[in-house]
């Protein structure tokens, strides 16, 4: 027991030894570090102490030269501030020198000036003077000479001017009768000689028209079909296109009649068509019709537009152009229009240049002067030709001579322009021609018109064509508006009007047409 205490007590009296020793040891070492650590210390701080004045030194250098650097640059600045300076100062002195002998010489010339208005004034008072002196002279000589003549100033100068008017107004009285006798002479000769080379220039054909048109075909099947069952056929070909269809024993030919040959053309392309296609109804025959009435309008367009190519006319507005193309389906006692017009045309270019005129606006005068006779409502057929013409000219922006020479051609209105007499001889030169026209052929076409112009005036009427040379009305009425028992009134007044208003060889059927469709489409 006593030994273990002793080992206990000699374990921890050795222990307390051993850290009292290793608490000296550390303190010794701590001391060592101290020192090592002071010594590292004052060598890295000489050590930075040596690099900073190095980098001192050096950024003073660069300090240095970029002072050096400014200070050459801010120099070579002031160099040329000065150099800018000098020059500008040289340039002032210059100016400065110039202005002053500017100056001098302005001087000199306000010197000059001044000596010579000086000089001009006393001129001018010695002509005044002498002046005066002339009028005092002159003054005493007239009346030296009225008292030697016993005349005023006033009274001889009337005299002078009176003999003087008496010898000019008979030399220019002989002058005027020598020219109106010389031109009684070559006038007539000149105007036939004009007329007879225009004439021989223009070459034309007759241009008589005629009322019915041929449509050939292949073989006589094709007349069944075009009739149809019960002649449904034909029947709507007519009603469509107001064209009277004649099927007679002529071989490979179906005969088209009808005085508008507008409705020609539509009815005979329209069976060109149908015949082609093979396919004949009536619901495919009024299809057929309505897209051929758009290719003619079509196709009048395009005649005008050729017409004025041909001719040379440039700027004509579209609307006259078009009024140009539906000539082609007119005429004038039997004689084509637009052919007609394109004659006058011809001929008025030719005429106008033999005698110094504008032929260009002449050849437009002589195309347009008939374009009254193709009116689009049935008010502007009350008007004159030759005035509606003139005012559609003005309508649509024509030159004040060409409308004048359109309104006057006819003698309606007054002719104040040259082209006037031109337009309305060449109009009478390609109408007079042997062969030219028709009388008869267009009293025919306007009773025609007049019979269906008739058939309009009553309500309810849809169309009306005058057939078998105008010994037949047929009259197509609208269904939802009249009956059949109006239907069948409307048959009777149409017929007591025309014999009360017209006058007719033989008799006219009026035929009253009332249909009904009911359509429907299955989808």
């Amino acid at each position: 027991m006593d030994n273990t205490i002793l080992i206990i007590a000699s374990v921890a009296v050795g222990a307390i030894v051993g850290f009292i020793i290793a608490k000296i040891l550390e303190r010794n070492n701590a001391s060592k570090l101290v020192k090592s650590a002071k010594k590292s210390a004052s060598a890295i701080i000489k050590e930075a102490n040596v690099e900073g004045d190095g980098i001192k030194k050096g950024k003073i250098l660069q300090a240095k030269e970029k002072f050096l650097e400014l200070k050459s640059e801010h120099e070579k600045v002031i160099l040329s501030r000065d150099k800018k300076m000098a020059e500008a100062e040289k340039r002032i002195r210059d100016k400065e020198s110039q202005i002053s002998s500017e100056l001098s010489k302005n001087k000199k010339l306000n010197v000059d000036i001044e000596g010579k208005v000086k000089d001009y004034n006393h001129r001018l008072d010695v002509l005044d003077k002498k002046q005066e002196e002339l009028n005092r002279l002159h003054k005493s000589q007239v009346e030296q000479l009225e008292v030697i003549s016993s005349l005023s100033a006033d009274e001889a100068k009337s005299q002078l001017v009176e003999s003087l008017k008496g010898e000019a107004k008979s030399d220019a009285m002989a002058y005027v009768q020598d020219k109106m006798e010389e031109a009684k002479l070559t006038a007539q000769q000149d105007a036939k000689k004009i007329i007879i080379n225009t004439i021989q220039r223009i070459g034309t054909e007759e241009a008589v028209d005629n009322c019915v048109s041929v449509f050939n075909i292949e073989s006589d099947d094709v007349k069944g079909r075009i009739i149809g069952r019960e002649g449904r056929n034909i029947r709507a070909i007519e009603a469509a296109t107001g064209v009277e269809i004649i099927v007679d024993d002529t071989p490979e030919a179906i005969i088209l009649s009808c005085f508008d040959s507008v409705r020609r053309e539509v009815a005979r392309l329209s069976l060109h068509k149908l015949v082609t296609d093979g396919r004949i109804h009536p619901a495919r025959i009024e299809e057929v019709v309505k897209k051929t009435q758009k290719q003619i309008e079509q196709e009048i367009i395009e005649v005008g537009k050729r017409t004025v190519i041909d001719l040379g006319i440039h700027g004509l507005h579209p609307e006259l152009i078009k009024m140009v193309g539906r000539m082609k389906y007119r005429s004038s006692y039997g004689q084509n229009l637009l052919q007609h017009s394109r004659e006058v045309a011809k001929l008025c270019g030719v005429m106008a240049a033999e005698l110094g005129l504008n032929p260009k606006l002449a050849k437009r005068a002589g195309l347009l002067h008939d374009i009254g006779k193709v009116p689009d409502a049935e008010a502007d057929m009350e008007t004159p030709h030759a005035i509606l013409g003139m005012q559609w000219a003005e309508k649509f922006g024509e030159k004040p001579d060409v409308c004048n020479a359109i309104g006057a051609h006819h003698d309606e209105i007054e002719m104040k322009s040259l082209l006037s007499p031109i337009i309305q001889v060449c109009d009478a030169i390609s109408g007079a021609r042997p062969g030219a026209r028709r009388q008869v052929l267009d009293s025919y076409i306007q009773r025609l018109k007049d019979l269906e112009d008739i058939a309009f005036g009553f309500n309810g009427v849809k169309k009306a064509y005058a057939i078998q040379a105008g010994r037949e009305l047929r009259v197509i009425v609208e269904s939802e508006k009249v009956t059949d028992q109006i239907a069948a009134d409307l048959s009777f007044n149409i017929s007591q009007k025309i014999q009360t208003d017209m006058t007719y060889p033989g008799q006219v059927k009026v035929t009253v047409i009332r249909e009904t469709r009911a359509v429907n489409i299955a989808k």
